[in-house]
């Protein structure tokens, strides 16, 4: 086997997945909700199965899918995209990474990451022949500043890969962190690879804030965004990427050669799905921030101390002001035999972890959150142990 194949680590996602079904444990690791997908988008890509074209859609994706998605960015962000020209369809976020970083990184060149980082991000890196650059962000507010900037950026930095909302953290970059990004991607000549996943689910009255509405990033930015995420069917994988006409002919070179195409029936439902209301996205905002206040409030009540969570399906307990003075690797096994899987948050460094955090998905029904508040509740005296 190709040692760089070998070298490339299992998930802790499908770890944690597959204890947890071994186990019989509470499954608040994984980030998938169990409810709350729109019954409406189902059906449109139901009826486009029965009825319409299976077979090979176009390379770029549906013209209604992408035309949906420059009018969705339009109405919700104030960003304009020529449908055509700008926006690619993928097989999932993930495959918009592949093919983005594929796409614009060769061997040699600098990547600045940002971690804690998503799970795939430095594997594809090193398999692209990048180097990565590590900025270490730590709680409770997962900030960076130009320090830590200057520290990370050379003459050899070409792509800057950021998360916002950032997963695990569920912290959000505001339009002031974004702009100084731009100073040095401009300095560097560096593209910014913005993975924006998350930008629907974002609580307490924030909106968010897209790479490709800071003018300077507008034409260096590649941003990812996932119908999945959006709308509850990660199963879907439906991701798609947007940038300027040159960074676009790029991409779509390197998708072409990785899944090509995407379900047609699952693009019209997602493409239906873009074209809600306002009203809808408020409401599905609203519907995990009590998920999310629900959980917090019962792990707050429990004993334990909870950071602030102003995005995504994630919360974390902070295990040291929770009086729990192991790390979050050994707590995480400790609350699968307690029967609660979780994620802990120093596997999402590639070096110098946080050990001290411990991420949870809210995205769940009542009845599930509530039981593992029950589990966890009662595990928590023999953590302090």
């Amino acid at each position: 086997m190709n040692p760089l194949y070998a070298a490339l680590p299992t998930t802790i996602f499908e770890t944690m997945s597959a204890r947890a079904r071994a186990t019989g444990a509470i499954n608040l690791g994984q980030g998938f909700p169990d409810s709350g997908w729109p019954q409406d988008v189902l059906a449109v890509a139901a009826d486009a199965l029965l009825t319409g074209n299976n077979q090979y859609p176009p390379m770029p994706g549906l013209p209604e899918l992408r035309r949906a998605i420059a009018d969705h960015y339009q109405a919700h962000q104030g960003v304009t995209l020529d449908w055509q020209s700008e926006v690619t369809v993928t097989s999932g976020a993930t495959e918009a990474l592949a093919a983005a970083i594929f796409a614009l990184v060769t061997p040699g060149d600098e990547v600045v990451l940002f971690q804690p980082l998503y799970d795939a991000y430095l594997p594809l890196v090193r398999r692209a022949g990048g180097i990565p650059k590590l900025v270490r962000l730590a709680p409770p507010h997962w900030q960076f500043d130009a320090a830590m900037l200057a520290a990370a950026f050379s003459p050899r930095t070409r792509l800057v890969i950021i998360n916002n909302p950032l997963n695990p953290s569920a912290s959000t970059f505001d339009r002031a962190s974004l702009e100084l990004l731009a100073g040095f991607a401009e300095r560097h000549d560096a593209v910014v690879l913005s993975d924006e996943v998350w930008e629907q689910v974002v609580f307490d009255g924030r909106t968010h804030t897209s790479v490709l509405t800071v003018p300077a990033l507008r034409d260096r930015s590649v941003k990812i965004g996932s119908g999945g995420k959006i709308f509850a069917l990660t199963g879907w994988k439906i991701g798609w990427l947007c940038a300027a006409p040159p960074l676009t002919r790029a991409l779509a070179r390197s998708h072409q050669f990785l899944t090509f195409t995407t379900p047609p029936n699952l693009q019209a439902g997602i493409a239906h799905g873009l074209g809600k209301d306002a009203g809808w996205f408020t409401a599905m905002r609203s519907g995990f921030q009590r998920s999310r206040d629900r959980l917090v409030a019962g792990l707050t009540t429990a004993g334990f101390t909870m950071l602030p969570a102003a995005g995504t399906y994630f919360v974390s307990i902070d295990l040291a002001a929770s009086g729990i003075m192991h790390d979050d690797v050994t707590v995480a096994d400790r609350l699968i035999d307690a029967g609660v899987a979780t994620i802990p948050v120093s596997v999402f460094y590639g070096e110098d972890p946080v050990t001290s955090t411990l991420r949870l998905c809210f995205a769940k029904q009542d009845a599930v959150i509530d039981a593992a508040i029950e589990r966890l509740a009662a595990a928590l005296p023999g953590l302090r142990g």
